[in-house]
């Protein structure tokens, strides 16, 4: 479904790789205060991995630069999968990655220092992406690229109140339990079981009688 939204899916994978580069390039070297994180992160390699495209670039910094290409044959430290509402949710939308990582909507995985230092640079950079993006490739395509995003994030939120409110109703045709049956169906096992408990001393009263008739003593 997503997949319908973003024009990313008509834009061959070496022109995105050109188009994130560019960004990210430009975003972070324009800003002397983001030299301490991207130093920190020299030499790393990101495998990004947008799960309903199924497609792969590789996001690596190097001498405080950054590049994106579509293949890397040498180690990757950290591996960051979702889907396109995922990564609109946190480019465009401005979600918290940790939340989306919570909600299983972000799947990281690898060296965690990395992750951390990767987090923090991202967040001192605070990218706005569609003013990057036309600035960069002009506004008919940057507006064009958020205008997308902002509709495929609108359109999930509103998929996953309908999905919440269809799993309701099939919950309430299930005639599922609500909090004041739960407490008297409580209360009835709790009476039943004080009720097994007096049975169960009473057959234990009664063998210990037969014991006693069945001994030598009472023959």
């Amino acid at each position: 479904m997503s997949v319908m939204f973003l024009p990313l899916r008509l834009i061959p994978l070496p022109v995105q790789c050109v188009v994130m580069s560019s960004v990210l390039d430009l975003a972070f070297s324009r800003d002397a205060k983001l030299n301490e994180h991207l130093d920190g992160l020299n030499g790393k390699v990101f495998r990004i991995h947008v799960s309903d495209m199924n497609t792969v670039m590789f996001l690596g910094f190097k001498s405080g630069r950054t590049w994106v290409h579509t293949d890397h044959q040498g180690v990757v430290d950290v591996r960051i999968e979702s889907s396109i509402a995922g990564f609109a949710r946190m480019c465009f939308a401005k979600e918290d990655p940790d939340d989306l990582v919570f909600k299983q909507v972000l799947k990281l995985s690898g060296d965690s220092e990395s992750m951390l230092r990767f987090k923090k640079l991202l967040a001192a950079a605070d990218l706005n992406w569609e003013q990057e993006l036309r600035a960069i490739f002009g506004d008919f395509f940057g507006t064009r690229v958020a205008k997308a995003a902002h509709t495929l994030v609108a359109a999930e939120a509103k998929f996953s109140v309908s999905s919440k409110g269809i799993l309701q109703d099939c919950l309430e045709n299930m005639d599922t339990p609500n909090k004041q049956r739960l407490q008297t169906w409580q209360a009835g096992v709790e009476q039943l079981s004080h009720q097994m408990s007096r049975m169960k001393a009473k057959l234990t009263r009664l063998d210990h009688r037969c014991d006693a008739l069945e001994s030598p003593q009472n023959t």
